[in-house]
């Protein structure tokens, strides 16, 4: 139950109205001031001082001070009259009421006033701002667009000013190219001339001489043979034997069949190299046989580099297809990369040509081979 504060003075003029409430402890982080028109609140725990003015007054000049254990109150009057009273007599509970809210409501459509105020006020600083912004950037996009203009002018300027040495080049060349021809003209004319004088006095000279019958016919004869062209040789074929390869080795021990396929896998790399491969182009020699990017890939598998052992393979592939290895090694590594269906297709290829392989090699060449495999 707060303590209601009786001990209050007040003074008066025909403008103002001087109010001074003793609290013991007050300060301004505590106490509580509300106030209207009619009404002045001041909530300080457990202190309640409230009055009911017996005029309106101006709460938006009215002050409070408050310090020393005191609040002093100077409440500006809206008219200029003498109050008989400070507080309205005869007010009973429901009227005390009826004050406190409508004292309220007051303050909240003022507290709200103001914010749609200080709103407004907020909107029509942002529109002065964008206003502001909108014309200093209509200015800055003028002061480019004439920046650009001249730029354009002088652009315009100098590449007429280009054409117009052009032109002038192009038609003193011109001038110099029908000079020279016209000199040309004349020496070609000059030519002519001096051509057909010597022709003329040939010709005198030839009447004045005498004929010796055969003999000046087979000099012109003579003439014309050492002027003639010769004709084209002969086609021909060159044949060219090769020695056949000898090998000394024992029938049974003999390596022929193996030494023919590795002939043929080095003919057919060679081939390959000799085509416009680009990925050989950087390469070495020595990294342009397949075995050496066979064995690449498996050092390449071995790190789990799979992707770079595919490029080894499909490069040594490119190279020779017919070693069956290249596609198993790439099947395995297809495999560790989920790509399930080419890792397929290259063992159903491996198979194909080891499938080959086996068709063409003669049985007794086999059985003698898995002998020598064996070592027996």
């Amino acid at each position: 139950m707060p303590l209601q504060v009786r001990d209050y003075s007040w003074q008066q003029t025909k403008t103002a109205v001087f109010i001074s409430v003793p609290l013991r402890g007050v300060c301004i982080r505590d106490a509580d001031v509300f106030c209207t028109e009619n009404y002045l609140k001041v909530n300080f725990a457990p202190f309640l001082f409230e009055v009911f003015l017996y005029a309106p007054i101006d709460d938006e000049s009215s002050k409070a001070k408050i310090g020393n254990d005191t609040i002093v109150f100077t409440l500006h009057k809206k008219e200029e009259v003498m109050w008989e009273t400070l507080s309205v007599s005869g007010v009973d509970k429901e009227m005390m009421q009826k004050i406190r809210e409508k004292s309220v409501l007051q303050a909240q459509e003022k507290a709200k006033e103001a914010i749609e105020a200080k709103a407004a006020a907020r909107r029509e600083d942002q529109k002065y701002a964008l206003n502001v912004m909108m014309k200093i950037e209509e200015e800055e996009r003028k002061k480019i667009e004439r920046m650009k203009e001249n730029e354009r002018i002088k652009a315009t300027k100098e590449l007429e000013a280009w054409k117009t040495h052009q032109r002038k080049a192009e038609e003193h060349k011109r001038i110099q190219r029908e000079e020279k021809l016209h000199q040309q003209e004349k020496q070609i004319e000059e030519q002519r001339k001096k051509l057909k004088h010597k022709s003329l006095t040939g010709n005198s000279t030839a009447r004045n001489t005498p004929t010796k019958g055969r003999n000046s016919e087979n000099i012109f004869s003579e003439k014309l043979k050492e002027d003639s062209i010769p004709a084209p040789r002969s086609v021909g074929s060159i044949k060219i034997n090769f020695t056949p390869r000898a090998f000394p080795t024992a029938l049974r021990e003999s390596q022929v069949a193996e030494e023919e396929e590795w002939l043929h896998k080095q003919a057919e790399a060679r081939r390959a190299m000799n085509t416009d491969i680009p990925e050989l182009r950087d390469l070495k020699e020595e990294e342009k046989n397949p075995e050496w990017l066979k064995d690449k890939g498996n050092k390449l598998f071995a790190t789990e580099n799979y992707l770079a052992a595919i490029n080894a393979y499909n490069l040594a592939i490119r190279l020779n297809n017919k070693i069956p290895l290249l596609y198993l090694n790439r099947a395995a590594c297809h495999l560790k990369l989920k790509n399930l269906h080419k890792a397929i297709e290259d063992s159903s290829k491996a198979y194909r040509i080891m499938k080959l392989h086996l068709r063409l090699i003669h049985p007794t060449k086999l059985y003698k081979m898995m002998l020598r495999r064996f070592g027996i």
